[in-house]
C-alpha cells in the first residue's frame, strides 16, 4: 500500500481519533513541468464536499448507552453481537463514534449540548485489541479526539487478501465536524486503514491510520490526482514497468486498473477516489504464473533513485 508508516525511533506517534495520524506523502522526484501541467482538469472539482450516504447509520439510541452511563472503559463488556464479523464490527464502532463529541475551549462548536458527549469514547475503547491500548491509553485515545463534535463513516472498503491472513484490512475515510479556535464549527475528511485481527474469538480493532485530506493541493498541483497518471509516470516512465495498461475499471470509488507488464507479469493497482476527488493507490496485485493474485508492493522512488546512482 501507498500509506508509508513514519519513523517511530526519531518521531512520537500523533494520534488522532483512536488512530495514528500519517503525514500527507507526495511524490516529488522526476518532477517536470510536463508532468504537472495538465489544461483538462476542471479545478473546481476538488472544493467540493462529499455526497456519499452515511455508512455508520446502526441503531445506536438512549435504550443501547443506558447501561453504561458513568461507567469507565475497564467496567464495560460489550455484547458479542457487535464483534460477529470484520466488517460490521467496524460498522458498530463508528456507529458508537458518531454523536461522540470532546469539544474543548480550543476547539469549540455547537450550541449547548452536542450528540452523546463523551459517554461513547469508554464503550469504543473497548473495540480495541488489549495490545492497541497498550500502544495507546484511554486517556491518549480521549484527547485523541480533541474538538471532533460529529463522525460519519462514508467510505469502507475490504482491502484485497488472497492469501486469508491476519490483520484483515479495510480502507475507510471519515468524514468530521470539528470546533475551531473561533467557536465555528467546519468539516474535515481523513482516509486511512482499519486492520482487524481476532482476539479471544471476537473481531476487534488492532491498528488504525489516517490521513488528513487537503482541499488546495490537488486543484494546484499537476497529476497526482488521477490514477491513470500515477501508474503511467510513477509505474511506466519511471520504472518502465508497463507494456500495456487496459481500460480502467469503475466501481463506485473504486478504481481497477489493470496492466500487462514488460516483465512478463500482470499488475493491477487499485485506487479509491476521496471527497477531495484524489485517487489514492490503496492495493497493489500481481498475478504468478498459477494465475493467482498476490500482493506486491513496489515503490516507484527506488526507480528513480537506481537512475541516479547509475
Amino acid at each position: 500500500m501507498r500509506f508509508r508508516k513514519r519513523d517511530q525511533s526519531r518521531k512520537k506517534a500523533t494520534y488522532v481519533m483512536g488512530a495514528d495520524l500519517q503525514n500527507q506523502q507526495w511524490r516529488t522526484p522526476g518532477n517536470n513541468k510536463k508532468e504537472e501541467s495538465n489544461p483538462l482538469i476542471n479545478v473546481e472539482q476538488f472544493f467540493r464536499p462529499s455526497c456519499c450516504a452515511i455508512l455508520n447509520r446502526r441503531l445506536i439510541d438512549s435504550q443501547f448507552f443506558n447501561p453504561y452511563y458513568e461507567k469507565s472503559y475497564d467496567e464495560i463488556t460489550l455484547p458479542p453481537s457487535l464483534l460477529d464479523t470484520p466488517e460490521s464490527m467496524i460498522l458498530n464502532y463508528y456507529s458508537i463514534l458518531r454523536e461522540a463529541e470532546n469539544l474543548t475551549t480550543r476547539f469549540s462548536g455547537g450550541c449547548g449540548t452536542v450528540g452523546w458527549a463523551r459517554l461513547p469514547f469508554p464503550i469504543a475503547y473497548n473495540f480495541l485489541t488489549k495490545g492497541y491500548q497498550r500502544k495507546m491509553p484511554y486517556s491518549s485515545y480521549l484527547s485523541s479526539f480533541e474538538g471532533i463534535g460529529h463522525t460519519n463513516l462514508i467510505k469502507l472498503y475490504k482491502l484485497p487478501n488472497p492469501d486469508h491472513s491476519e490483520p484483515i484490512q479495510f480502507f475507510i475515510e471519515l468524514e468530521t465536524i470539528h470546533g475551531t479556535a473561533t467557536g465555528t464549527s467546519g468539516f474535515q475528511y481523513h482516509f486511512g486503514t482499519v486492520s482487524v485481527i481476532q482476539e479471544d474469538g471476537y473481531y476487534k480493532i488492532d491498528a488504525i491510520t489516517l490521513t488528513g485530506e487537503d482541499f488546495l493541493c490537488a486543484a494546484y498541483h499537476g497529476w497526482r490526482q488521477r490514477g491513470e497518471d500515477v501508474v503511467d509516470i510513477e509505474y511506466g516512465g519511471w520504472c518502465k514497468l508497463i507494456q500495456k495498461r487496459l481500460p480502467t475499471k469503475k466501481t463506485g470509488y473504486v478504481k481497477t486498473i489493470d496492466v500487462k507488464g514488460t516483465d512478463g507479469n500482470d499488475y493491477r493497482f487499485i485506487f479509491i477516489q476521496l471527497t477531495n476527488d484524489t485517487d489514492v493507490l490503496v492495493s497493489q496485485l500481481m498475478k504468478n504464473r498459477h494465475e493467482q493474485w498476490k500482493v506486491t508492493h513496489i515503490d516507484p522512488t527506488k526507480c528513480i533513485e537506481n537512475k541516479i546512482e547509475e
